[in-house]
């Protein structure tokens, strides 16, 4: 309980230092205005009596509206991995909107860059505060980045990441231990000729991200002394045809692959040549609990999904950019997603 005509907060801060209400505003809100030597005992005060400024119903007060662009990819006929995270970033966006945050998504096209230069152009046509950003087309991306730089303007990224990029941060899998865990899920359907196929199937192949889950990879094998024999196959166009035709050779020159790892969603796509090859025996893993998938992992022809939660990188990475622009909050600087292993028998029970 106060003691008898005792003030509290701004207006005993203000009592303390012989200022206005309005000078100690000035100072928690490190606006122009104040001598260093006011600011000085002012922060002095501040600080002796613990005083937590309610940031949120001062910027309430304020009337300010920060605009936060969003620009990923659209979920599509081939895939629906992209609807998690636009649900996850819709979700924060319901709860913060009523605190003066405005969002606006612009979707691209996966196989077209020119959607993504598209978006950028119409994202630079306005003004906004901050940016939620999927780098799937990577030197773009780091142009649209050098932008931001520029303006001084905060931007994340979710799902995957461009080293030495000056990101808010960013929130997505850790790509290293991805791919060695994917690596130690393929050993196990592993025989006698030790052939394991690495599988990228992505017109933007040879990034960081692949980079990252390939070294993760086979740094397994290396590490726990395990012998294998990598063949590596980067498949650039997306359709199955490509898709099933590019497969189809690599069993041409190695017809005892035991193991097939693909570095993204698109792992049904071989699941998709097994089945109708008859060579649903070898061991498949890859990426992401999409529908797609769940059809062939239920069939028993994917065997492990890698999944790194991609609605709660949506809404992570929303909740990031209000926190940073709108609460002055600091944020991870990285925020991994957990690496979860869904199976034929648990997938029924995964959220």
């Amino acid at each position: 309980m106060k003691e008898k005509g005792k003030l509290s907060g701004v207006k005993e801060i203000a009592r303390r230092a012989n200022v206005s209400i309005a000078t100690v505003d000035r100072v928690i809100h490190n606006r122009n205005g104040v001598s260093p030597k006011t600011k000085k005992k002012i922060e002095a005060i501040i600080k002796e009596l613990n005083y937590q400024p309610n940031i949120l119903a001062s910027r309430l007060a304020s009337g300010k509206v920060f605009r936060i662009a969003v620009l990923i990819p659209k979920g599509s006929e081939m895939t629906d991995f992209w609807d998690a995270p636009l649900k996850g970033i819709e979700r924060a966006e319901a709860e913060i909107k009523q605190y003066g945050v405005s969002v606006e998504t612009f979707l691209f096209d996966l196989n077209d860059k020119a959607t993504f230069l598209q978006a950028v152009d119409a994202l630079r046509a306005k003004s906004y505060d901050g940016f939620l950003i999927a780098p799937s087309f990577v030197e773009e991306a780091k142009e649209f980045a050098r932008y931001c730089q520029e303006q001084s303007l905060p931007f994340v990224f979710i799902d995957s990441n461009i080293e030495n990029q000056p990101s808010l941060s960013y929130i997505g899998p850790p790509l290293f231990q991805s791919g060695y865990l994917g690596s130690r899920l393929c050993a196990f359907g592993m025989g006698t000729s030790n052939k394991v196929l690495l599988v990228n199937i992505t017109r933007e192949s040879g990034n960081y991200n692949y980079s990252q889950i390939e070294e993760g990879f086979k740094s397994y094998f290396v590490e726990n002394k395990v012998p294998f024999d990598l063949i590596k196959l980067n498949i650039e166009e997306t359709d199955y045809e490509s898709v099933a035709l590019a497969l189809k050779k690599a069993f041409l020159q190695h017809p005892d692959i035991e193991a097939i790892f693909v570095t993204n969603s698109r792992v049904f796509s071989v699941a998709r040549f097994l089945e109708t090859m008859d060579k649903a025996h070898i061991q498949l893993v890859g990426y992401d609990f999409v529908k797609q998938n769940q059809d062939y992992l239920k069939k028993g022809i994917i065997d492990f999904l890698i999944c790194h939660k991609p609605e709660e990188q949506g809404y992570k990475g929303m909740m990031n950019l209000y926190h940073h622009l709108s609460l002055k909050l600091p944020v991870d600087k990285v925020y991994y997603m957990p690496i979860d292993i869904v199976t034929k028998e648990n997938q029924e029970y995964y959220r």
